[in-house]
């Protein structure tokens, strides 16, 4: 649980007593390396900080074409958010690239640390606004960007991250075919 106090803490300090009360409302889940989280049609049940290893959110459109929106990595929160905040049916899958841990924290146990506690808020707002800045950068960059340099952004942001996903799912988040970005690199 250290690993979860340190990663609230850099937004929000805590005492051994709020954060003992704030650990009961997560739970631990490992996955194997292909395992999925969140199957498209499923209910979205919780949202997830990975503690190691590596997601894929993917959206599967009409086409049966694969479209990767996101990666998380260590310290990153993932899910189908839209599905997790409005309880509805996942549109998008989250997968492991690689086995990953997982901190799970429920839709419930969101609202009642919320009511119980909030003072943790301000932690849960500002994750939304620094993943809503990197949402609309990304899709910024889809808009304005050619794909050299997308993937040069990418590289840019996040080096460690091209040395774990393979190239064929690089070539799915940046929007290009393997053979463009084979020609990229």
């Amino acid at each position: 649980m250290q690993f979860l106090r340190k990663h609230i803490e850099k937004i929000l300090p805590l005492t051994d007593e709020e954060f003992a009360f704030v650990a009961t409302h997560f739970s631990t889940r490992k996955y194997k390396k292909h395992q999925y989280l969140v199957q498209e049609g499923d209910e979205v049940k919780h949202c997830y900080l990975v503690i190691s290893g590596l997601l894929k959110l993917v959206y599967n459109d009409d086409n049966g074409k694969d479209h990767i929106v996101s990666f998380a990595m260590e310290d990153w929160w993932e899910s189908d958010y839209y599905a997790f905040y409005t309880q509805s049916i996942a549109t998008m899958s989250l997968q492991c690239i690689e086995d990953t841990e997982v901190y799970c924290f429920s839709f419930e146990n969101y609202k009642k640390l919320c009511e119980e506690f909030p003072k943790i808020e301000h932690f849960f707002l500002q994750k939304t606004n620094f993943g809503f800045l990197a949402a609309q950068r990304r899709i910024l960059s889809l808009l304005t960007s050619n794909a050299k340099e997308r993937y040069e952004q990418l590289l840019k942001q996040y080096p460690s991250l091209l040395q774990r996903v393979p190239k064929s799912l690089l070539a799915a988040y940046l929007g290009v075919s393997r053979e463009t970005l084979s020609r990229l690199v």
